[in-house]
């Protein structure tokens, strides 16, 4: 039987022993001058052609010695460890996705002989959050050392694309504060638009948060436990001042589900006319706000949270319409160094000027 790979030994290149595919023909460097290794290695290369099944069974004997739960850990064990340290609203999201339809494909595969097919077909019966949930089982099953290598690499996964989102406009706002009845949820949507937070992180706001002398509050993400927090404006204290002095500033809407709550603010909007909305909208709005009034962007990323997409957003959209032009810089330069005078960089989205 013919044997697709060999070995060549080249005396112009001192002796180096090389693979040579003779199918193709493409020769690699075994990085080695001893026949007798170079045999051994490419043996092993076609052995494993002639016999993949079994040699799959080898390899897996070999890792089972090390682990013996290998051979038969299934992703669906892997859902399961992943949410055993999720808490709150991320374990409620992983518990969502765990039950989604397009992962039955896998549920029940041994993650080792787990083929890239496999992957392909859960991502072409799933959407977007399937996309994003089947990265991490397999970025976790990795870091466990659960897997060898990825299933399928990162650059083969279908580019996340999420649909895009709007921020709340001021009109809109006071449309839905105007209408609304309840008080609780009036100050809730007031506090949304003042302070940028997501809705289960204001829904959960304590007086204990609060420093009433200093008008001033600090808490955790619920999402991410970071510190969040920033002074407290004038109209958003009025709005402070409404709500109870103890426990929590929303003793309705703390013990509602975030859907609910989301659910209750589409109906008003419904009602209203206001397409193209969620309660995450307030989010997209105080982070443009926060950019088109100069809010420096590090103090941004702080409130709303590090490495937030929508600031990055926000900032980035504001720069490109408003960024001066290089030819201002220049000309300015220019001035400064004919008159001896010091040239003053102002905020990014202003002319340069000469004192």
């Amino acid at each position: 039987m013919k044997k697709r790979y060999v070995v060549v030994q080249r005396s112009d290149r001192g002796g180096m022993c090389y693979c040579k595919d003779t199918d193709t023909g493409d020769r690699v460097s075994l990085e080695t001058k001893e026949r007798v290794k170079a045999e051994r290695e490419v043996r092993h290369k076609n052995e494993a052609l002639e016999t993949p099944h079994i040699n799959r069974k080898i390899g897996m004997a070999y890792m089972s010695a090390a682990d013996p739960a290998l051979a038969t850990r299934i992703w669906g064990d892997v859902m399961t460890d992943i949410m055993r340290d999720k808490t709150g609203p991320n374990l409620h999201r992983y518990e969502i996705a765990s039950r989604d339809k397009a992962f039955r494909k896998i549920k029940d595969k041994v993650v080792v002989t787990t083929l890239p097919d496999d992957f392909k077909a859960v991502l072409r019966a799933g959407g977007i959050a399937t996309n994003v949930f089947l990265r991490r089982y397999q970025n976790y099953a990795l870091d466990m050392g659960w897997l060898p290598v990825p299933i399928l690499p990162k650059r083969l996964f279908p580019k996340i694309k999420h649909k895009e989102k709007r921020a709340i406009t001021w009109d809109e706002h006071c449309r839905i504060i105007a209408r609304e009845g309840n008080p609780e949820r009036r100050d809730f949507y007031e506090l949304c638009w003042y302070f940028g937070g997501s809705q289960s992180d204001i829904a959960h706001l304590q007086t204990e948060d609060l420093d009433y002398q200093h008008r001033n509050f600090v808490y955790d993400r619920l999402k991410t436990g970071n510190m969040g927090g920033m002074r407290i404006g004038d109209k958003a204290w009025e709005v402070i001042l409404r709500r109870p002095r103890t426990g929590p500033l929303f003793p309705y809407l703390i013990t509602v589900r975030e859907a609910d709550r989301a659910t209750e603010f589409k109906q008003r909007c419904q009602g209203l006319g206001i397409e193209g909305i969620t309660l995450h909208s307030y989010r997209y709005a105080w982070a443009e706000r926060s950019a088109d009034n100069a809010y420096p962007e590090r103090y941004a990323q702080r409130v709303l949270g590090q490495n937030s997409k929508m600031v990055h957003r926000a900032y980035a959209k504001k720069a490109q319409g408003q960024l001066p032009s290089l030819e201002d810089y220049e000309e300015a330069h220019r001035k400064a160094k004919e008159d001896g005078k010091i040239l003053v960089l102002q905020h990014e989205t202003q002319t340069p000027k000469v004192a």
